[in-house]
């Protein structure tokens, strides 16, 4: 039986191997990869929607039932919300603290070349679904289309750690961020697209195609589910709009847009700025921050209270169309009819959800602007709760508010509408509430590509031109005032960021990497014996270290890892080697003793062995000690040990450009800086990073307290003054300048792998 079950078991083997690759010769690996991907994603997709719409139903159940008693139906709008977000807190923090929050700026990170540990392991998977569905279900401003760029990638690791067919995942990740805004919102060109602008600083084109097929056919699935589920009749737009094709707009109204578009920007910025500046006060205010560390759940509770008592339908909610969820409201908003030509809400028969924009002694104007005022602030507060959640869809539905009220107010100040060849068309809102939508979410994240995601959406791309147009004013201004919120994030975080190059720095070209690079480099030599290995392991934490051919030539021959090195030592000096010398001993001892006995006794012989084993179970410590210090003094041998023969150099005449350049394009943790093969110095990420938001931060502070001539003069004296200070403080090792941006610093962070 066992040779039987071990027969089957090898034939069983080989036609798996064979299949496998009869698979992969006509098929292909990637195609493969993408298809289950994209399936994959699109069920995860479909079963999240239905779980936060049966959460959702059975909110509004449980309010409409208690109608006859407002304060039931209080608690029970306030309840429902509470006990889920501080479900999902518990869970996540339980679980895998690394599913709180977004997922994409981490996703940056990890793209870039950082490793970042635990972030796309199955317990991260988990614990982001659930804690997504059950954020997402309880009806605060919450997005998923973050949250669903890093499932998408914790599906893309998972997959191939599990499935020994595929291997190289992580340049998958890429096409992976595009399957998770493609399945999110049935959009795959803007999924692609978007992902690209948010995760890549430079993007490899051999990874276009691949993103493209497997959100395709993500998306396609989530809209086929749709279907089957009798949701849609046929696969449609998300949010179907229907504005009329033969005349959308004029281009009398193009300023209205050309409005829209900057007073995004302005709003975009301020959303970040207020998102950084809750989470600034909490970690500033060390006794807030002491007690919330301690009660991990009160936070969460307490802005889910505050939030839902603020939104509930017969209090102030009424003002703010608070019973909509937030799906219902984008539905209205987009709804191609006019609500209010004259501002008074009685004139017009409101039907379904709209009803909710309704009050009798409010106009609609007065609604509009309280639900952008509160829900901006609500949603700012809201993505700093310690769940799994986005910001897009919030920020989206706040635009397409912003948007229809001034779409309702072009509609009040031309009543009749707009004239053209003998024609009146009137003014369409939806439309401004789809260009609203775009410029708003394009300001905060800084992407062009939300005008694609629009037209996916609504199915339309009749406002092309105006949605062009607001979209990159709203970048235009946003990027001027403030970080994306994505880079935002990295910085309150503290991950291994590299901020951008400004343009007209032209301090950047004449800035060399021998002004910030750090001269005193750890390294070893060719000939060190092991204890020099054993001092610099000691004295330092770096990743990697320099192999150099000797202390005086400095010839740079590779680098050597510092696990490597560890394994080099603890062979030495091991227990193996350790048990072995002692071994020796006792032989050695063993000899000496049957030459002073009887070599013909037994019991001599007899003796002589438990001498051993005595000595082996009882060694002298003072003799471990000094053959540990033989050990030391001998030279170490690098013939079992891997090292890097071409570790990434620079010369010392190198611009600052160029370095930002190459770090960003090959993402690399550092790279030393030789002169003719020899080692002179090594430049890291902290060194890049921190001249550049040096610099930003002086340019700052004199074109603020300065004259506007003579900051510029001075703001060039001061760079040239300070290259020097700069370049002392990074010999000292004490690079901690306080910039407005937050300079990243690798010794707080905990997640980095680079150079400290």
């Amino acid at each position: 039986l066992t040779r039987l079950f071990t027969r089957v078991r090898v034939n069983y083997n080989f036609c798996t191997v064979r299949c496998q690759k009869f698979l992969i010769s006509r098929v292909g690996e990637d195609w493969i990869f993408l298809i289950l991907l994209g399936l994959v994603m699109a069920l995860v997709s479909w079963a999240v929607d239905f779980c936060i719409a049966i959460c959702l139903q059975a909110q509004k159940w449980m309010y409409g039932g208690l109608d006859s008693n407002v304060f039931l139906q209080y608690l029970a709008w306030v309840t429902y919300p509470v006990v889920l977000i501080t479900f999902s807190a518990g869970f996540t923090q339980i679980l895998a603290p690394q599913a709180v929050g977004s997922g994409i700026p981490e996703m940056k990170t990890i793209l870039r070349g950082v490793v970042l540990k635990e972030y796309l392991t199955f317990k991260t998977f988990v614990a982001k679904v659930i804690g997504l569905t059950c954020a997402l279900g309880s009806g605060m401003p919450l997005g998923k289309e973050g949250p669903f760029v890093h499932i998408a990638s914790l599906c893309a690791a998972l997959l191939g750690k599990f499935m020994s067919l595929f291997g190289g995942i992580y340049e998958m990740l890429a096409a992976a961020c595009a399957v998770g805004v493609g399945c999110c919102f049935a959009a795959p060109i803007g999924g692609v697209l978007f992902s690209i602008e948010v995760t890549s600083t430079f993007f490899a084109v051999r990874n276009y195609w691949r993103g493209f097929f497997a959100a395709t056919f993500s998306a396609f699935i989530f809209r086929v589910l749709a279907v089957w589920n009798k949701d849609e009749e046929t696969i449609t737009a998300l949010f179907k709009t229907r504005f009329r094709l033969d005349f959308p707009f004029d281009l009398q109204e193009l300023p209205a847009f050309a409005v829209i578009g900057i007073a995004s920007g302005f709003g975009g910025a301020l959303f970040v700025y207020f998102n950084r500046l809750i989470v600034q006060f909490i970690r500033k205010q060390k006794a807030i921050n002491r007690f919330l560390m301690k009660k991990r759940l009160l936070y969460p509770a307490l802005v889910t209270l505050l939030i839902s008592t603020l939104t509930f339908p017969p209090g102030f909610g009424q003002f703010m169309a608070g019973k909509l969820t937030q799906k219902e409201a984008l539905v209205t908003l987009l709804d191609n009819r006019t609500w209010a030509k004259q501002g008074i809400a009685e004139e017009f028969d409101y039907i379904g959800n709209s009803q909710a924009w309704k009050h009798p002694h409010v106009n609609v104007f007065v609604t509009l602007v309280l639900f952008i005022v509160m829900k901006f602030w609500m949603s700012a507060l809201a993505i700093t709760i310690p769940v799994p959640s986005g910001a897009f869809m919030p920020v989206f539905v706040i635009g397409a508010a912003f948007g229809r009220l001034v779409g309702e107010s072009m509609a009040a100040w031309f009543p009749d509408g707009i004239h053209m060849d003998g024609t009146i068309y009137s003014i369409v809102p939806g439309g401004y509430a789809v260009v609203g939508a775009a410029a708003l979410s394009g300001a905060v994240t800084h992407t062009v590509s939300t005008a694609v995601i629009v037209f996916e959406l609504t199915g339309q791309i009749s406002h092309i031109l105006p949605v062009m147009i607001a979209v990159i004013l709203a970048n235009a201004v946003a990027q001027s005032l403030q970080p994306s919120l994505y880079d935002s994030i990295i910085r309150i975080k503290k991950l291994p960021y590299l901020p951008e190059l400004g343009w007209g720095h032209h301090e950047k070209y004449n800035i060399r990497v021998e002004d910030i690079m750090v001269r005193d480099v750890r390294y070893i030599t060719l000939n060190c014996c092991y204890r020099d290995l054993h001092n610099v392991l000691l004295t330092g934490h770096l990743k990697t270290l320099a192999l150099v051919e000797t202390a005086e030539s400095m010839i740079l021959l590779g680098s050597i890892e510092r696990a490597q090195l560890q394994s080099l030592l603890s062979q030495q000096l091991g227990r193996p080697r350790r048990m072995e010398y002692i071994k020796e001993q006792a032989t050695a001892d063993k000899k000496r003793l049957s030459v002073i006995s009887n070599p013909c006794s037994e019991d001599s012989s007899h003796r002589a062995s438990q001498e051993v084993r005595f000595q082996v179970s009882s060694a002298n410590g003072e003799e471990i000690a000094e053959w540990e210090e033989k050990q030391l003094d001998e030279q170490v041998n690098f013939n079992n040990c891997k090292i890097d023969p071409a570790p990434f150099q620079l010369v010392e005449r190198t611009s600052l450009h160029k370095t930002h350049t190459i770090f960003s394009l090959l993402g690399l943790d550092h790279a030393y800086v030789t002169s003719i093969g020899r080692l002179i110095g090594v430049v890291s990420l902290k060194e890049v990073g921190a001249f550049e938001n040096f610099v930003a931060f002086f340019k700052h502070f004199i074109l603020k307290y300065q004259g506007t001539f003579f900051s510029v003069l001075y703001f060039h004296f001061v760079v040239k003054t300070l290259r020097c200070l700069l370049h002392f403080r990074l010999q000292l090792n004490l690079v901690d300048i306080p910039t407005a941006c937050w300079c990243v610093k690798s010794r707080d962070c905990r997640h980095s792998h680079r150079l400290s």
